[in-house]
């Protein structure tokens, strides 16, 4: 079995590589951070960037042609997102791409969707409310990982579908409820809803589709943000130790530095082929493998590039910081590693 990538594949990948450096290059980035640090700066995301991605198929990849979608799959999804999380595209990406066809606008960018996960007891972030135009609620505990009661995995599939619910709100129907959250990314701004607020919100439908398919889907595509991001700071990494000097010679010829880049380039390879084999079969441990590496991938890296940088990595003015950030917003979420750690346990024991 060949897992290159195909020549179609490249090409989606090179497109968007170009819109993301002619609509989002460094400098939309620094604005959209100093336009989100001003008091009363304009919203995350920006409407222009997202109705870009819309007009590209970003959101409507999946989409089948006849709805008006590209008719691709995940492992094409996988790709994209993790361009755009190199990029730090910022917007609640994954939850836009999940609501195509569901809600009206996402395909096409005209709408922002963002993604309230209320598993377990709360309290419950979500990002992006400010920005939003609905709310994608998922509540229930299912990962289609129960053993159920046979042999036959779909048993425990349908099991843990019958756990997990999908509703769409208004997302002002949440922000009546939702309490700001001071966000260690200024790119991505929080608020924060108890079991109790959650209860409350008004819902304006149901969404007909696979829950528990959703909720592993956006792992995935979360998962390739941060793969993205963990390969951007081997990049920037590299770039740096090839020209910055010390002692009349690039750091880069230093073992220490050598050391420090070749482990990052493992840990992003190591996550990235964990990411495409979730993305190819959508295996629930797949994908907790998947997860689990790219957030190790991505903390880790960042902090190693930071090590390369050295004093100049902690300046406002470098971007090193902003990958930082953005590492840590799952464990600020909530989004704890140790739920994956015990079910891959459970399997491999």
């Amino acid at each position: 079995m060949d897992f290159r990538l195909t020549d179609d594949q490249r090409a989606l990948v090179g497109a968007l590589r170009d819109l993301l450096a002619a609509r989002f290059d460094r400098t939309a980035l620094r604005a959209a951070v100093d336009a989100a640090e001003a008091e009363g700066g304009t919203a995350i995301p920006p409407r222009d960037i997202w109705r870009a991605l819309g007009e590209t198929g970003f959101f409507g990849l999946r989409l089948p042609e006849a709805d008006g979608g590209v008719g691709l799959g995940l492992p094409e999804a996988a790709l994209l997102f993790e361009e755009a999380g190199g990029a730090l595209v910022p917007g609640p990406l994954t939850a836009t791409h999940l609501a195509a066809g569901v809600v009206p606008g996402a395909a096409t960018g005209e709408a922002v969707v963002t993604l309230l996960d209320a598993r377990g007891a709360g309290p419950h972030s979500v990002a992006h409310l400010d920005a939003a135009d609905a709310v994608l609620v998922l509540t229930g505990t299912g990962t289609g990982t129960g053993t159920g009661t046979g042999t036959d995995t779909s048993e425990a599939e349908a099991e843990a579908e019958a756990a997990v619910t999908v509703t769409v709100a208004e997302a002002s129907a949440v922000r009546r409820h939702a309490e700001p959250l001071r966000s260690v990314d200024p790119l991505t701004p929080l608020h924060l809803l108890t079991a109790a607020d959650i209860s409350e919100i008004t819902v304006s439908g149901t969404v007909p589709a696979r829950a528990v398919a959703l909720r592993r889907e956006a792992a995935v595509l979360e998962a390739a943000q941060r793969v993205g991001s963990a390969g951007r700071m081997v990049r920037m990494a590299v770039q740096h130790a090839r020209e910055r000097e010390q002692f009349g010679r690039p750091i880069g010829s230093f073992q220490a530095v050598k050391h420090l880049c070749a482990e990052m380039l493992v840990r992003a390879e190591l996550a990235r082929t964990a990411l495409y084999a979730a993305a190819v079969t959508a295996d629930p441990y797949e994908t907790a493998a998947a997860r689990l590496l790219a957030d190790e991938a991505a903390t880790r890296n960042a902090r190693d590039c930071l090590q390369v940088f050295g004093g100049m990595g902690f300046t406002w003015e470098a971007d090193v910081q902003l990958h930082i950030k953005r590492s840590w917003i799952p464990s600020v979420c909530g989004q704890e590693s140790a739920a994956d750690e015990d079910m891959l346990a459970e399997w491999l024991l």
